[in-house]
């Protein structure tokens, strides 16, 4: 392990000199990057420092001891604190999501069930809206196409965090075990025999990549087609060809925006997509390939995959993947995520743990 934390320590001193040079500041995607990256680290770094110390300090007093048992006692109390600070470190050092500390744009689609999973839809969209607000993030809706009653047949928004967030609890390091497809059992409120109905809405959730330092797109890969916008915006969005549809022609990715009232706004809004896109895109194809053994249990590499059950008529909500279960439904819809994203962090942190040291 030496030669790895050896290589995090210098990249920390070395960030560490490129944040002091004023120069740096002067592009701020470079000093945002070169932040977060340093504030990933500073914990490593200190836990490192003192885990260094104990070690230093439990070997003084094994030596103390062994000529005067005076000293006993503090070697078990060093050997208790070494102990601790070495899981504190493995837990630190456990392989990471290199994205965890970005933004996160989430997607959310209607899928089976009609005008009812569309108002499910609506239902995911109140909580992690409500639980982004309980947070301190701001959500802000990219694209979105609503229903008659309510719903969205789909719907994009950004979740983020304030720039002096945590690196370790921003919106996509938190959020991005949702992604799957997620079921509901309840009474619609189109069903006049009170029978209970089945619909799903699918989501996905993805790192909200602020620049084309990671993602490099050719335009040449483009096919950008304009079109009129539908569904509310008022007059200047649906009677101008506005909208626009991205067509990343490698992979036969589309993204479209029609929210904004300019074809440029789309068109930057969409570019934001599609490259979220891409990562999320590259992210499935390396957890396709990787071994059975390394695929997270809790992230899905499969978006059609079902992951959860919100049972109306039980007040019951269950995550598949872990086991989870409660009785407290109205209270998850009203945007009290935390014990489930907890137990999905743990089961997933458990995951890495075995791993590390791995290649």
């Amino acid at each position: 392990m030496a030669e790895g934390t050896d290589a995090l320590i210098a990249e920390h001193a070395q960030i560490e000199r490129r944040l002091a040079d004023p120069a740096t500041h002067a592009d701020a995607v470079l000093a945002r990057r070169l932040g977060r990256r340093y504030a990933e680290l500073s914990p490593i770094v200190a836990a490192l420092a003192e885990h260094e110390r104990l070690v230093g300090d439990l070997e003084t007093a094994r030596e103390l001891a062994a000529e005067d048992r005076f000293f006993e006692p503090e070697v078990a109390t060093l050997a208790a604190q070494v102990s601790a600070s070495t899981e504190k470190l493995t837990r630190l050092l456990a392989p990471r999501d290199p994205h965890d500390s970005a933004d996160a744009i989430i997607e959310i689609k209607s899928g089976e069930g009609g005008e009812e999973s569309a108002l499910f839809a609506g239902d995911l969209v109140k909580m992690y809206s409500r639980y982004a607000e309980g947070r301190g993030w701001k959500v802000e809706v990219l694209d979105s196409q609503e229903t008659d009653l309510g719903g969205y047949k789909s719907i994009a928004m950004t979740v983020k965090a304030p720039s002096t967030s945590n690196p370790d609890s921003m919106p996509y390091g938190v959020l991005k075990f949702e992604g799957g497809v997620h079921r509901v059992q309840r009474v619609p409120v189109t069903e006049s025999q009170g029978r209970i109905h089945t619909s799903a809405a699918g989501v996905l959730v993805m790192p909200d990549i602020d620049d084309d330092t990671e993602v490099q797109i050719d335009e040449n890969d483009l096919r950008v087609d304009v079109y009129r916008s539908s569904g509310p915006g008022g007059q200047g969005v649906n009677t101008t060809d506005s909208a626009v549809r991205i067509t990343h022609l490698p992979t036969g990715t589309v993204v479209s925006c029609q929210n904004e009232r300019s074809q440029l706004q789309n068109k930057e809004t969409a570019m934001r997509m599609l490259r979220a896109r891409l990562v999320a895109l590259a992210e499935e194809e390396a957890a396709t390939a990787a071994s059975a053994a390394r695929k997270s249990q809790v992230r899905t590499v499969d978006r059609s995959e079902r992951i959860r059950t919100y049972n109306f008529p039980e007040n019951r909500i269950a995550d598949h993947r872990i086991g989870f279960k409660a009785h407290n439904l109205d209270l998850v819809l009203n945007g009290e995520l935390q014990p489930l994203l907890d137990a999905l962090h743990e089961a997933d942190l458990a995951d890495r743990l075995q791993h590390v040291g791995e290649a």
